[in-house]
C-alpha cells in the first residue's frame, strides 16, 4: 500500500475573454464554420478567479503546487511570486505545431507536458471550485485517482455529442467494456456509489459495448503517466484534435484519459454526492449563491450560460456568496 505523502498538484486553466490582444488573435484565425462554438458564455470573465485561489489555500492546504494555465494574460491582482504558484503560458508547454489554439481540448490533452508537473494532479476549469475542506484522499488513494465508474448512454446533443461519441469510440477500440468491468467488478459495483448508480450499471451491463461513461463535470484527478501512455498508443487521434485551433466534430476530449484510468482499473471508487454541476441563469443565481454560502458541496462547477440577460447582476450575486465564505485574500493575491 502506497504511503499518502506523494505530491499532488492542481492545474487550472483560465481565459480572459475581454483581453483585446487575445480577441484580435482569435478573430485572425476564426472563420464562420458549422460546429464551432464561439459563444459569449465560453469567453467572458466572471471576475472570481481570486476566490478559486482562496478556496484552494483554505480548503486544500496540502496541495503541492498550482499551475495556472493562461494564453498569456494575468489577473491584475495576482501575486506572481507566490510560493506555490507556477504560471504556465500556452507557449510554455503546448507544442508549437498546435499553436495558437482557441480550444480547451489541446490545452487539456497536453497538460502532462507542463514542466515540473507532479505525477498526481487534479485538473480544474476556472469555473470549478472547492466549496469546503477536502482531504487529499478525496482525489487520490494509494496513489490511484479517486473516481466513479458508471455506464451511461451518449446524449444526442450537438455539438457536444460529437466529442462524447468520438471519445467513447476510441475507448471501445481499446477495450471490451463488459470484459473490463468484469475484471474489476467491485470497482464498478460498489456500495459507495449508492443504489441508483449501481442499478444503472447493472441495467446497462448487457449493452456495455455500445454505451459511454458518465462524466462528472468537476475537477478530475489524473496520473501524468496515463497521458504519456495514451499519447504513445493513440498519438494520431490526440494529435488530430490538438491540431484543431477551434473545436471540431472530429475531436476527442481529455475525458479519454479518465476513461483509460477507469477501464484499466487504475482508480479507487468514490461517490459524487459531494459534487454538483450547475448552469448559471438569472433565475437560478440566488439558489446557486445559497448553496455556495452554505458550503453544501465539496467540489462544484458553475457553468456560464448564453441565456443570462443581466450578466452584471447575476455575476454580483454569485461573487457575493463567495465573498461570504472567502473574504480574506490568499497569498496568491497582491
Amino acid at each position: 500500500m502506497m504511503k499518502e505523502n506523494y505530491p499532488i498538484d492542481f492545474v487550472v486553466t483560465w481565459l480572459d475573454g475581454n483581453d483585446p490582444e487575445w480577441q484580435a488573435e482569435c478573430k485572425k484565425y476564426y472563420k464562420e464554420e458549422k460546429g464551432i462554438d464561439m459563444s459569449i458564455a465560453r469567453m467572458r470573465d466572471w471576475d472570481n478567479l481570486q476566490y478559486w485561489f482562496r478556496s484552494v489555500e483554505k480548503y486544500a492546504t496540502w496541495v503541492n503546487k498550482i499551475h495556472l494555465v493562461t494564453w498569456g494574460h494575468l489577473p491584475k491582482w495576482l501575486n506572481k511570486d507566490a510560493k506555490k504558484l507556477n504560471i504556465v503560458k500556452h507557449t510554455d508547454f503546448i507544442p508549437k505545431e498546435y499553436l495558437p489554439t482557441f480550444s480547451t481540448f489541446p490545452n487539456n490533452l497536453n497538460t502532462h507536458r507542463i514542466k515540473g508537473l507532479s505525477e498526481h494532479f487534479v485538473l480544474f476549469d476556472d469555473d470549478m471550485f472547492l466549496g469546503k475542506k477536502v482531504d487529499r484522499t478525496r482525489f487520490f488513494k494509494n496513489g490511484k485517482p479517486v473516481d466513479i465508474a458508471q455506464l451511461t448512454p451518449i446524449p444526442p446533443v450537438l455539438p457536444f455529442g460529437h466529442y462524447l461519441l468520438n471519445s467513447a469510440s476510441l475507448m471501445h477500440q481499446r477495450y471490451r467494456f463488459n470484459a473490463a468491468i468484469l475484471k474489476n467488478i467491485f470497482k464498478w459495483f460498489n456500495l459507495i456509489y449508492g443504489v441508483s448508480s449501481n442499478l444503472k450499471n447493472l441495467f446497462l451491463l448487457p449493452f456495455a459495448n455500445n454505451v459511454g461513461l458518465k462524466n462528472p463535470h468537476v475537477a478530475i484527478p489524473f496520473l501524468k503517466s496515463t497521458y504519456e501512455k495514451l499519447w504513445k498508443e493513440e498519438f494520431e487521434v490526440l494529435d488530430n484534435t490538438s491540431k484543431n485551433r477551434f473545436r471540431s466534430n472530429i475531436d476527442v476530449m481529455h475525458w479519454v484519459l479518465r476513461y483509460e484510468q477507469l477501464l484499466s482499473g487504475n482508480f479507487v471508487p468514490h461517490t459524487i454526492k459531494d459534487t454538483c454541476t450547475d448552469l448559471i441563469t438569472d433565475q437560478r443565481a440566488e439558489e446557486i449563491a445559497d448553496y455556495i454560502a452554505k458550503q453544501k458541496y465539496a467540489i462544484f462547477c458553475i457553468n456560464d450560460c448564453n441565456d443570462i440577460v443581466d450578466f452584471e447582476k447575476t455575476k454580483n450575486i454569485i461573487n457575493q456568496a463567495f465573498e461570504k465564505i472567502l473574504p480574506e485574500k490568499s497569498s496568491f493575491e497582491l
